[in-house]
């Protein structure tokens, strides 16, 4: 990935925002002068063309993907999907949460039904758990072939 492009994405986290300004991203990738900024704004472009980005309401505000926050998401990253009322989920996060901690791992948790694209994926299918980006849980969570994944993350 473009180190622009990726400095984009971890933009999101830096600032604990789902959706940024135009102003923002160009402050965080270095476009201060009009041709760093003209690059920066080609960077958001390829992002959105991608499918990284989406425009958010408003015309220079972009909200990051799913995919673009998976497409920069750490070795130690786990992501649950997830839904209300889901028990298995509710076994799954209880059950990853002290391994989360033995690691320094990261969770974030995402409600399937609070995205179109999620819920028509994994509809039939949570809890699904993710490490960094792959997948490593569907349904249920064994957590000793998670704790295997988290060691060998680790290294």
């Amino acid at each position: 990935m473009d180190p622009v492009e990726r400095r984009i994405l971890e933009t999101y986290d830096e600032l604990k925002r789902e959706v940024l300004d135009l102003h923002a991203l160009f402050e965080m990738a270095g476009g201060h002068a009009p041709v760093e900024r003209a690059g920066v704004l080609d960077h958001v472009e390829q992002l959105v063309a991608q499918g990284l980005l989406r425009p958010g309401d408003g015309g220079d505000f972009y909200e990051r993907t799913e995919e673009g926050r998976l497409a920069v998401a750490g070795p130690l990253d786990v992501t649950l999907y997830t839904r209300d009322g889901c028990s298995l989920c509710d076994a799954a996060r209880e059950a990853m949460i002290p391994l989360l901690a033995e690691f320094g791992a990261t969770l974030h948790e995402i409600n399937i039904d609070r995205d179109a694209a999620l819920r028509e994926e994994y509809t039939n299918d949570v809890p699904v758990i993710l490490l960094g980006q792959e997948e490593v849980a569907r349904h249920r969570l064994d957590a000793a072939a998670f704790r295997r994944a988290l060691e060998q993350a680790k290294k």
